[in-house]
């Protein structure tokens, strides 16, 4: 007993330890487990009641129809239960007229099947499709004359296709599968329809350098070749103009696109390492032919030049000097680029920020360039005086500025992914039921809706909106079109807001997107080196044209959201800029002597443009006048290709080194490019060499004289000697007692030649290259 108990003892420990381990892992086995199962079995579950099978509705055909007309509607079902659907049949649901603008908007957001709210199905109406096995897709389309439809007053119906059937979860005839769509009726004309103005935007991105080839027809430089799919039969650009031609629209361009396509009808480089040659010349003249004919019958408007964003102008741009002076000038080329080219005369009055996004700010930059109509949107410029109505979208704002206040619902109607036809249908039809609901909402008060879609809508985008304007130019008994300019001069209701709200009130999501103030900055520095360049050009207009333009762009709304791309763009417009400036320079110097008091310094000028440059002054400067005195500044010229020597007289007045600092000059007295340094090394000739150069001369002059009397007396005493019969002396040669040389003139001593160097008139360099 007491060995037993001594062995309990001793073991009792371990065991108790090995049983709560043996448990402990238990217990964490089955809680994992019990973790385990719900989320693998919410992963595993699949769709049950009236989601079983997913209805999407692709079309309705005719999406706004008459007492005559049979309604069809179209698309897809597939089975994403478990189980086989058998007995299935597809039928057609009509609710009742909905009361407003904001049940469509519920409409619009509910799924699954609700009894009641969604309607009997249409007798009649049901289409067989038998078994539906699970993960299978069919077509299907159902068909109901109007008259079945029992529509009784004008107004937006709810329409739904249903999918009944049994399963082995659901062992009862039940709806499986839901979608709905509206549907507006109305049975005659209404006395005041509604005005409708739709704003077509032709824009794009940035497509030009700032970089232009060095021939005489400056042969732009493309960042790339992507424009040509967009005017391609089938882009996004060309279906836009194909579309709008035969649209009711008001053409929103912005020129620097016409300016583009209409350089790409020339000769054209694309840049990159080998800088290959464009060949979509015919694309761009196409496309441009078309647009032609299109606005011939539309009104157009032209933003200013680039489609410049007056948000990031008006929230950091201002308090760079001068960022706001680009504006005018926009304005101005946008008129000239869409006459020159289209031959139409633009409205340059409207401005469009960044989603109609106003504050008071945005409001005053847009219209400091003359631009009196500011496009803005509902959902910025909300309505607070509770009106039971959609108001007309003009409203005047103060200093003879009018707000045009676009539908932000009928703006925002075609964003997202319209390449699926179930999202086109839907959209289409909730375009044109808010349509007729804005008629219905005061049917005896005629309003004029203004619609702003995004700046640069897709294909399907626009083919989308295209099949909602065709619907309602083809019904016609709720709409009617009108003109963004006449829009802007609609009589606007009293009630309507018209306080422009403050910047606390401007979206942060917006703010975010915007340029910053460094970048005004760097704007800022580009246009200010290329004021100091243009200066001293012959031909300025070959580089003020396309750096202005390249200028503009960088302040454009394209590089929302992209801010490398921005700041890649700006940074290659004043790099670009940068190296023209630096082909004209001073050519570097080596040093110098002087070993006379005065003597001349050349100093040569490169200017490796293809123009010449003039207006400059070129000006040396020592660094001990008193020791030498570098001369007195000098106006140049340099041709186009060549280099030239200028000379300096210089003074010197002491012996000693000297830095001289050679600098070129503007017009207006600025300094342009780099100094050039070089060393003049003066040795002038002192008193002590004077007097013995002096005392030379002296002992020369004095050797002549005792030369010429000892001539004149040998010639005497020849002359004697001959009167005594002898004849003349034939001794001619040097006379040993003088030493001096018969008939030779002594050589002078002459200042060393300066270092002058030639005038350089061949050509050096590379030609100039500058961009549109």
């Amino acid at each position: 007993m007491a060995e037993a108990a001594g062995f309990q003892g001793t073991e009792r420990p371990r065991g108790r330890w090995l049983r709560r381990t043996v448990t402990l892992l238990t217990g964490v086995l089955l809680l994992m487990g019990l973790l385990q199962v719900p989320h693998a079995a919410t992963a595993q579950a699949a769709p049950t009641g009236s989601r079983t099978v997913d209805v999407t509705i692709d079309s309705m055909s005719p999406s706004a129809p008459s007492k005559s007309d049979t309604v069809t509607v179209s698309g897809t079902l597939t089975n994403d239960g478990r189980d086989t659907i058998t007995n299935a049949h597809v039928g057609m649901n009509r609710g009742d007229a909905l009361g407003g603008r904001s049940s469509i908007d519920n409409v619009s957001r509910r799924t699954g099947y609700l009894p009641g709210a969604d309607g009997e199905e249409i007798n009649g109406s049901a289409e067989k499709i038998g078994k539906l096995e699970p993960g299978v897709s069919r077509p299907f389309s159902v068909s109901v004359p109007v008259k079945d439809l029992r529509l009784d007053k004008d107004g937006v119906y709810q329409l739904g296709v249903s999918v009944s059937g049994r399963s082995q979860a659901a062992p009862y005839n039940q709806v499986l599968g839901f979608d709905r769509t509206l549907l507006p009726w109305q049975e005659a004309d209404a006395q005041k329809k509604t005005q409708l103005t739709y704003l077509w935007p032709l824009i794009s991105s940035t497509h030009l350098t700032a970089e232009t080839d060095a021939d005489a027809q400056q042969t732009p430089v493309f960042r790339n070749d992507d424009l040509a799919a967009e005017l391609a039969p089938g882009g996004r650009l060309q279906q836009m103009v194909a579309l709008g031609k035969n649209l009711p629209v008001t053409f929103v361009i912005d020129p620097d696109l016409l300016a583009t396509v209409d350089a790409m009808t020339k000769s054209y480089r694309v840049n990159g390492p080998d800088g290959p040659m464009g060949k979509n010349q015919a694309v761009a003249k196409q496309w441009l032919h078309e647009l032609e004919e299109a606005v011939k019958s539309h009104e157009v408007v032209a933003l200013p030049f680039a489609d410049p964003d007056l948000a990031s102008l008006a929230h950091h741009g201002k308090s760079v000097p001068s960022a706001l002076s680009h504006l005018g000038p926009a304005t101005d080329l946008a008129e000239s680029t869409v006459d020159t080219i289209l031959g139409v005369k633009p409205r340059t009055d409207f401005a469009w920020p960044v989603d109609g996004a106003i504050d008071s700010s945005v409001v005053d930059v847009a219209t400091s360039a003359g631009a009196h109509n500011v496009i803005t949107r509902s959902d910025s410029l909300r309505e607070t005086g509770g009106l039971s109505y959609t108001p007309t979208a003009a409203r005047p704002i103060g200093g003879g500025n009018t707000a045009i206040v676009a539908d932000a619902q009928l703006s925002r109607a075609f964003e997202g992914d319209m390449s699926k036809a179930g999202n086109s249908a839907h959209a289409v039809q909730d375009f044109v039921a808010q349509t007729q609901m804005i008629s219905l909402e005061d049917p005896d008060r005629q309003r004029s809706i203004v619609v702003a879609p995004q700046r640069m809508p897709s294909v399907s985008q626009a083919h989308a909106m295209a099949t909602a304007l065709r619907t309602l130019d083809d019904s016609g008994s709720w709409t009617q079109p009108l003109s963004l300019s006449k829009a802007a001069k609609a009589k606007p209701d009293r009630s309507a807001t018209r306080q422009v709200p403050s910047g606390a009130a401007y979206p942060s999501s917006l703010r975010r997107q915007e340029l910053p103030t460094s970048a005004f900055r760097q704007i800022q520095g580009t246009q200010a080196a290329l004021d100091d360049y243009r200066v001293i050009l012959a031909q300025p207009e070959r580089v003020v044209t396309p750096f202005g333009s390249a200028i503009m762009r960088e302040m454009s709304t394209e590089w929302r959201g992209h801010a490398s791309g921005a700041a890649g763009f700006r940074h290659s417009v004043r790099s670009y800029l940068d190296g023209l400036t630096k082909k004209v320079h001073l050519i570097q110097k080596s040093g110098a002597t002087l070993s006379g008091r005065s003597a001349t310094i050349p100093v040569t000028v490169q200017n490796n443009l293809v123009q010449g440059v003039k207006d400059m002054t070129l000006k040396l400067t020592s660094s001990q006048p008193n020791r030498l005195d570098a001369g007195k500044a000098q106006q140049i010229t340099v041709d186009g290709g060549h280099s030239q020597s200028f000379k300096f007289a210089t003074t010197a007045n002491a012996n000693g080194r000297a830095w001289v600092t050679a600098q070129l000059y503007t017009a207006d007295g600025k300094p342009y490019g780099d100094p050039m340094m070089f060393q003049v090394n003066v040795t002038e000739i002192t008193a002590t060499v004077m007097l013995v150069i002096a005392g030379g001369v002296l002992l020369l002059v004095l050797a002549g004289v005792r030369i010429y009397l000892q001539r004149k007396r040998a010639a005497a005493q020849r002359a004697e000697d001959g009167s005594d019969g002898e004849g003349p002396d034939d001794d001619t040669g040097t006379d040993g007692d003088n030493g001096g040389t018969d008939g030779d003139e002594p050589e002078q001593p002459s200042d060393p030649t300066p270092d002058t160097g030639s005038e350089s008139s061949g050509p050096s360099g590379s030609g100039e290259k500058v961009d549109r």
